[in-house]
């Protein structure tokens, strides 16, 4: 087994959370949004 095999066997699984936020629909837009806003809040500060 190679060492890029062994270390993608011994990486950690998602738990169950993990794998429905990441399919939810909502939480990622509230994220992406959420996101968005802290750019914008940085770019308008860089600005001044």
């Amino acid at each position: 087994m190679s060492d890029v095999d062994r270390s993608i066997a011994e990486a950690p699984l998602p738990t169950g959370g993990t794998l429905r936020r990441r399919k939810s629909l909502f939480y990622q837009a509230t994220r992406f949004v959420a996101f968005n806003l802290r750019m914008m809040k940085m770019v308008t500060r860089a600005h001044h």
